[in-house]
């Protein structure tokens, strides 16, 4: 094994078991759920007699954090126990010596002989009736015979070992999982020790386990725990080791066995001897009740344990911790002088970094590393750690490095997809994707973040399929919302969401507002570690809902997050976090709670804290490409269809398309149709002129309610960097054309050419996949918001984010929708560009722009206006159909009218006119479309030039309710038909 295993990741994604969790699923498949106990009254009372067994058993599993504990049936007739084994299934039989109607060894060949299949294990209640059972009876239909002493852990131990017994071949073909052999023939020792071994495995698995990524993860990895085999010969135990020799992980015997059906003082002796012969590593400890047995064990070499010590629980736990893993890992020199020990992965990896080559080479040769490792169920670390030997390596060197990479690997693999606890004790920004603070919900976005997150580790064929490319979710933070209700309860700030207070007024009191201590230390410890730009970020119950999906209604934060003091970064956080906070109870998403018949009071906000992507550019910082894309395409010009799906990008923050400015739309499926760039006009015209960049350098900072923090910058004063050069093309002027080139002379164009027409990334391909994934994943059409960074570094990977992930307001009635020829010759208005389906009629108000006092320096004036006379209908229980040029809810004035939720709640059907005034093309992508869909409004475009009109003429003819300078309220006496039929992109409005 040379270098060119360091060509490629140090451990291969196929050959890396990054399926863990799928595999604890499938571990321990056989369960004991239901037990059949036999036995007199008598015993059954010796059983009971301090309390109910099935509740000493349940007991039991509850105290270990085990899955539900079996149930019991008693009887105390052989006769009676018969009939039950044929009604009913049993996984164990526990049958006492003394019956009645028939003798326990007479009933176990019956039961044999009807259920050949179910354990029947002979239970007595003294050690002489053991002795005397055993001197005077054989009867091979007993799987095990064990004393009660009265200890309820002995039935636990019975029932563990039975499903170790049925379950070990499936689980160490599966897993690799670990087996500790157990050689002991006397019931009474068997008796005495199982419960201890199962006890200590137990607890020592579930203490190595307790700095595990979440419960979930910490409860299915106890499913990778040791199995425990019981041998009670010399044969069967070289049968078990000759079975499961790559998977025994310790010995633990007795010294004398019977070896060919004879009692052999010295077959523990001579069975350590044999193992040790063929692999000198295996930890063994011998137990005898003869301490001179001790000086034999020595020369094996072995532990050794006197079965009469007064401290045998103790020097048990203590073989568990210093041999087979579940304790530190202590570096030791050859003599036995501990040099360092490590706790968790996490301290061995840097322990790894400085001890001395003589003692890696040590540990290495013995297998340290891999029993360690596997102590704490990384298995498939543990498994291709033991394979390997220090002759497959060049040197040390080589040996250390690989070492510590496939623990980093391993801890960074087994946190993807999971959602981890945060903790201070554990964090480590480098491997933890996706971590929480509280305890209650993560809110709809992050709960997105999570989805996606867990997609891309159980869908691994994608990153396989772009292995040149680093397809992953940010690194993420997120406060629950039982994090926010504390805080606005402590803070008293509840009243808020029943009053209507403005904005400004509910984020200084937010502001106000003071955080736990221990919530402030846990983001001074985060910062401590984290020193890239941070997003801060909404995640309300209700965002990302299908069908309400609250898109863009609520503030984001971005924070450069490298001052050199940590109390401003902190601080800077902090009210970040307060102001996003305070933007649940802001006037725009309690304007659309009251459309969408939602509560604010119900409403609770948790709040994701994101590595921000991009890179350093000049003082600034970026991402390539933002965008968004949804499997559905509401608007599809041939020969594209709208299962093809649609996406839009732009250079900088995703901001451009989420607040419907000049961005590039075009279909994964037919990236080079670009109706935009149509021809060289067009493209001048319609190709981005600005982008949002986040100012890290010289910069004055200040969080304020209305700034998301970050500027606006010309695409001409950006073409030194590097996203400029790879996705611009240069306009000739003196030909009229434009060549796909960064490096001819004349104005840079951001035409986005050699991505969607030389494939210098595969951006279409990728959108598609997921797409594809996520509507599969999702059941329903879906959106996904993106973004793409190119390394400065070529030897580093270009890398592609998927920030969120929510089901698309696909918004479709049950029923079907007629539109005929005849519905269209008597319309008011038609549109074969509509979204929506359904049938609207109690509309007789419309609020429309009036076209010959238009202009776009007006767009903002007329936002004000429209709000004015919303609150004037609205307040009369009414609703309207609003008309205007333009694209609706854009925060680019330039392009159409940007009106919020709060200014148009009343809103029932919107008009978009596409005409000479402001020529824009349709709004898919957009959080304002997003809501639009959401809500079932539809959505009827005009455009020029088409097949589609509206009769402005008839409206201005109605009477003026209200008049501004811009805008006409209108009433009809008998309410507007609309019809819309979403599947055809058709719309009507017909006058009744």
């Amino acid at each position: 094994m040379g270098q060119k295993m360091f060509e490629k990741p140090i451990i291969d994604k196929k050959n890396f078991n990054i399926h863990n969790f799928k595999v604890f699923q499938e571990l321990m498949q056989f369960k004991v759920r239901e037990i059949l106990l036999v036995s007199s009254l008598y015993d059954a009372y010796i059983l009971e007699e301090d309390g109910s067994l099935a509740t000493k058993i349940t007991n039991e599993y509850i105290g270990l954090n085990l899955s539900q504990p079996p149930r019991f049936t008693c009887t105390s007739s052989a006769a009676e126990a018969l009939n039950l084994i044929n009604e009913k299934k049993f996984d164990i039989i526990i049958t006492m010596p003394n019956l009645e109607d028939m003798d326990a060894f007479k009933l176990a060949d019956e039961i044999k002989k009807a259920k050949p299949d179910i354990p029947v294990i002979l239970l007595t209640h003294s050690v002489k009736r053991s002795i005397d059972i055993r001197e005077n009876r054989f009867c091979p239909s007993i799987d095990k015979d064990f004393v009660w002493t009265g200890d309820s852990d002995l039935l636990l131990a019975i029932i563990k070992n039975i499903e170790d017994r049925i379950n070990v071949y499936s689980d160490t073909e599966k897993a690799k999982v670990r087996v500790l052999l157990f050689i002991e023939d006397s019931p009474i020792y068997k008796s005495m020790i199982l419960p201890i071994l199962y006890k200590i495995i137990m607890k020592q698995t579930q203490r190595v386990l307790g700095g595990g990524i979440n419960k979930e993860h910490r409860l299915l990895r106890m499913r990778a725990r040791p199995k425990i085999l019981i041998a009670e010969n010399f044969e069967e135990a070289i049968a078990f080791y000759e079975n499961f020799y790559p998977y025994i992980l310790g010995v633990i015997s007795d010294t004398r066995f019977p070896k060919f059906c004879m009692i052999d003082e010295n077959a523990g002796l001579e069975l350590c001897r044999t193992i040790k012969t063929k692999n000198p590593a295996i930890p063994i400890l011998i137990m005898s009740s003869e301490p001179n047995n001790q000086k034999w064990a020595h020369e094996i070499p072995a532990s050794f344990i006197d079965k009469n010590s007064e401290n045998l629980i103790s020097q048990i736990e203590s073989f568990f911790l210093d041999n087979l893993g579940f304790g530190d890992f202590i570096f030791k020199s050859p003599e036995g002088k501990e040099i360092e020990r490590a706790s968790n992965l996490r301290t061995l990896e840097e322990k790894l970094k400085y001890i001395s080559p003589e003692l890696i080479i040590f540990h290495a040769e013995r297998n340290h590393f891999s029993n360690w490792i596997m102590g704490r169920s990384e298995i498939t670390l543990a498994s291709m750690l033991r394979d390997l030997t220090v002759n497959d390596f060049e040197n040390i060197e080589e040996l250390r490095n690989f070492i510590i990479a496939s623990i980093h690997s391993l801890r960074k693999w087994r946190q993807r997809g999971v959602i981890a606890q945060f903790s201070s004790e554990n964090f480590d920004a480098d491997i933890m994707n996706f971590v929480k603070i509280g305890e209650s919900s993560l809110g709809g976005k992050a709960r997105g973040i999570a989805f996606i997150s867990s997609l891309l580790r159980e869908n691994p064929e994608i990153s396989e399929k772009y292995d040149n490319i680093e397809i992953r979710v940010p690194k993420t933070l997120v406060l629950c919302t039982d994090i926010f209700e504390n805080f606005v309860i402590s803070n008293n700030l509840k009243y808020i969401a029943s009053e209507d207070i403005p904005d400004e007024e509910v984020a200084l009191s937010f502001l106000k507002g003071k955080i736990p201590d221990s919530l402030k230390k846990d983001l001074e410890f985060f910062l401590l570690q984290v020193k890239y730009p941070l997003s801060v970020r909404s995640s309300s119950l209700l965002e990302d809902a299908q069908f309400h999906p609250y898109a863009g209604l609520y503030d984001t934060y971005m924070l450069p997050n490298n001052d050199t003091s940590i109390e401003i970064r902190l601080e800077h956080l902090i009210n970040a976090v307060k102001l996003v906070f305070a933007s649940t109870y802001f006037e725009n998403p309690k304007s659309f709670a009251k459309s969408a018949l939602h509560s604010t009071q119900e409403e609770a906000m948790a709040v994701i804290i994101q590595e921000l992507v991009g890179d350093e550019h000049s003082n600034y910082f970026y991402p390539a490409i933002s965008g968004s894309a949804q499997s559905y395409n509401f608007y599809p010009i041939p020969p594209i269809k709208s299962e093809d799906g649609v996406a839009k990008i732009a250079l900088g923050f995703g901001k451009t398309v989420m607040d419907g400015e000049k961005a590039l739309r075009f279909c994964p499926k037919h990236p080079q149709i670009l109706i935009q760039f149509s021809s060289v006009d067009d493209t001048l015209k319609n190709s981005q002129k600005f982008f949002y960049a986040l100012k890290i350098k010289n910069y004055d900072f200040n969080i304020s309610l209305s700034s998301s923090n970050l500027e606006k910058r010309e695409i001409d004063e950006a073409n030194t960097e590097l996203p400029i050069k790879i996705l611009s093309s240069t306009y000739i002027h003196e030909e009229h054309r434009i060549r796909d080139t960064f490096y001819a002379k004349g104005p840079k164009i951001l035409t986005f050419a050699g991505i969607l027409k030389y494939n210098l990334f595969p951006l279409p391909e990728i959108i598609s996949d997921f797409l594809e994934l996520g509507q599969k994943s999702m059941g329903c059409p879906i959106e996904m918001e993106f973004a793409v960074n190119f390394s400065k570094n070529k030897s580093n990977r270009n890398s592609f984010y998927v920030l969120q992930i929510r089901p698309l307001g696909y918004y479709e009635d049950n029923f079907k929708i007629s539109i005929t020829p005849d519905d269209i010759q008597k319309a008011l208005c038609y549109s074969s560009h509509a979204l929506g389906n359904g049938l609207i009629q109690d509309i007789k108000d419309i609020i429309y722009v009036k076209l010959d006092s238009f202009s776009a320096e007006a767009t903002r004036q007329i936002t004000m206006e429209i709000s004015h006379l919303n609150s004037l209908i609205t307040s009369a229980n009414l609703s309207y159909l609003l008309i205007g040029p333009g694209r609706w809810g854009t925060s680019d004035s330039w392009l159409g009218i940007p009106v919020k939720w709060k200014d148009i709640y009343g809103v029932k059907a919107i008009i978009e006119l596409q005409n000479g005034m402001l020529k824009a093309d349709a709004s898919q992508g957009s959080h304002f479309f997003q809501n639009i869909t959401s809500q079932g409004i539809p959505y009827i475009t005009i455009v020029d030039g088409s097949d589609d009109f509206f009769k402005l003429t008839i409206i201005e003819k109605e009477t003026i309710i209200n008049e501004t300078k811009f805008l006409r309220h209108v009433r009809f006496k008998n309410p507007l038909i609309i019809k819309s039929y979403g599947k055809k992109s058709e719309c009507v409005i017909i006058l009744n």
